[in-house]
């Protein structure tokens, strides 16, 4: 009997670390003359934690190369297909018939998505013809016995929102209603996402003071009081995806799930371009990943992590407009990282301490790294997610760790911020965190929860 518990327990640990972030996505675009082919595509995708892709097509060399990775996929019809798949339930058939059923269900087709973007083109027959469309793919779905497997949706870009600021105040705009309307019941009937395309990359551009950098960055910062509820955001990202839910919420389909289809920032751009840079991009795209991990969700939808596709895997060096629309790659062609933001199972750090790489000099100060009393939540929650974003390893804290119980944002929170002060340099502004949090010489080690520092 032990026996057969020890396996169970190491066959559910092996599962939860397998499928440890279903919810980290990537955006796979094409818009480029120098990718690397398809099969090494799929080779550094494993090699990750990444667990969905988004193509905006469907190019069959890739769909084929992910057979059998397991790697959930998104792919899109283009909204030049839009007009014939609205008129033509045989067109949707074709389309699946050439498209899905091919590949399905070694290469793990997970959502298909009707145009991107379609309802900012102001084009009213184009925006007539999005819901037709997407009941014909639902259609010809279900007539390949796949309904309920593979869903169907459309991408929208933030400007569908006529208000979002407060959060709580999130509403669609006026002249979009209608066409969400139907939509959004038909997203409802077959549970299939809302998707949506938040950048706080783009809030910071139209609002570049310091503060709001921290604030898109997922960095301590002061937080801002949403006027409507009282309750204290403190990043971009959360009020962006609640300002969402609000807008979803004051139309009667509060429980249509959200997905963040791309969300992302470059890390180079041109000369005149604010907020570009290498440093910029790490902190957002690897606190973004360290909040998500951290499974506290946002503020109108706690306890769980919506789905996000990071922008994007690669550069796209055609790709028109401002230097930083072709710098949002987090890989090069030649598959090296731009910049490491832990997504790379070879770099992401081991649970068991190992000797750095680098000498480190021998620290002179003592002690434990602790929030200071009567820190709201939220705060706790920017310092547990800039220190978990900086490459310590926050294993611990999370399910099955030695440290997730209790599992409250305080206790999380203590042990991200100690390890982040004891894996620095130990000055004294690293122990702030917004004068947030101080030092102290009580060991707050508990059970088999032991926090490294003290006496060196």
């Amino acid at each position: 009997m032990a026996t057969f518990f020890f396996f169970l327990l190491s066959f559910l640990i092996c599962f939860h670390l397998s499928s440890a972030e279903p919810f980290i996505g990537v955006n796979y675009g094409q818009v480029a003359d120098n990718l690397p082919p398809p099969s090494a595509t799929a080779k550094l995708l494993k090699s990750t934690s990444i667990e969905k892709v988004r193509l905006y097509g469907a190019d069959p060399a890739i769909i084929k190369a992910l057979a059998n990775t397991e790697i959930g996929i998104v792919i899109g019809a283009a909204n030049g297909d839009i007009p014939s798949l609205a008129s033509d339930p045989n067109s949707a058939a074709q389309w699946i018939n050439s498209n899905v059923l091919p590949f399905y269900p070694a290469s793990k087709i997970i959502l298909i998505t009707v145009g991107n973007e379609v309802l900012t083109t102001n084009d009213p027959n184009l925006i007539n013809q999005l819901l037709p469309a997407m009941q014909n793919m639902q259609n010809a779905i279900n007539g390949a016995s796949l309904g309920g497997k593979i869903k169907v949706s459309t991408v929208h870009s933030m400007a569908v929102l006529g208000q979002s600021d407060p959060p709580s105040s999130g509403l669609f705009s006026p002249s979009y209603q209608p066409a969400l309307k139907g939509l959004l019941q038909f997203q409802k009937d077959n549970g299939s996402p809302f998707a949506i395309n938040p950048y706080p990359f783009f809030a910071y551009q139209s609002d570049s003071r310091p503060e709001t950098l921290a604030f898109c960055l997922f960095q301590p910062n002061a937080g801002r009081v949403d006027s409507g509820n009282g309750i204290k955001y403190m990043n971009m990202f959360d009020a962006q995806v609640d300002s969402v839910h609000s807008a979803l919420s004051a139309m009667g389909f509060k429980d249509v799930e959200i997905m963040v289809a791309e969300t992302g920032w470059p890390y180079s751009g041109d000369s005149n371009e604010v907020g570009p840079s290498i440093e910029n991009a790490k902190a957002y795209n690897g606190n973004l990943i360290a909040h998500l991990k951290s499974m506290v969700g946002t503020p109108l939808m706690p306890g769980k992590s919506v789905d996000t596709y990071l922008f994007a895997l690669y550069d796209e060096d055609l790709k028109p407009g401002p230097g930083s629309e072709r710098a949002f790659g987090l890989y090069k062609p030649d598959l090296s990282m731009v910049y490491d933001v832990g997504i790379s199972k070879s770099s992401q750090t081991p649970s068991t301490p190992s000797t750095p790489v680098t000498p480190q000099p021998k620290p002179t100060a003592t002690g434990w790294c602790v929030p200071k009393a009567g820190i709201s939540d939220a705060q706790l929650q920017s310092s547990l997610d800039y220190a978990c974003g900086q490459g310590i390893d926050c294993s611990p804290i999370q399910p099955g760790g030695a440290c997730f119980e209790p599992n409250t944002i305080a206790s999380h929170a203590a042990y991200a911020m100690n390890l982040y002060y004891q894996s620095s340099a130990k000055n004294p502004w690293n122990c702030d965190f917004s004068q947030t949090a101080t030092l102290t010489s009580q060991n707050p080690s508990y059970n088999n929860c032991i926090y490294p520092g003290g006496s060196t």
